[in-house]
């Protein structure tokens, strides 16, 4: 159970680091336009699963998994093709931070999907009508 509560820390702190990560970026780092940019708001949809990964949600983990993987796309695009050196940095460091999301939400999830999949076998085995 320890194991299950350092996989779900690391989920929150992931996501939530990675929501600053994004708006420091944007706002104050290495905007693309002097002041700020309106990229910046690329962070809110991060805030919509946020509320279900802190009460352990199962449905929110397993989907919010596979959308982050469009900030792990948006990141390796941009440290390909930004022009200067720091936000390449930074876009390197949202594809890390989507990574260790990512691999923290399926760590947590494994017991839950195992369980799932044991459960659903004895129930076709219950089920199951024998062939002449």
């Amino acid at each position: 159970m320890q194991t299950q509560r350092a996989f779900h820390t690391g989920a929150v702190t992931s996501l939530v680091i990675l929501f600053a990560w994004l708006l420091v970026w944007e706002i104050v780092v290495a905007p693309l336009h002097p002041g700020g940019s309106l990229l910046a708001l690329k962070a809110l949809p991060l805030l919509l699963p946020l509320r279900g990964v802190l009460k352990r949600d199962l449905y929110t983990l397993q989907w919010s998994s596979m959308v982050i993987l469009i900030y792990f796309v948006e990141g390796i695009v941009r440290a390909w093709s930004d022009k200067t050196e720091i936000s390449r940095m930074m876009a390197l460091g949202e594809a890390l931070l989507v990574v260790s999301y990512f691999l923290f939400a399926l760590l947590y999830l494994r017991p839950y999907k195992k369980q799932a999949q044991k459960l659903a076998k004895e129930l076709l085995d219950k089920v199951k009508v024998p062939h002449d």
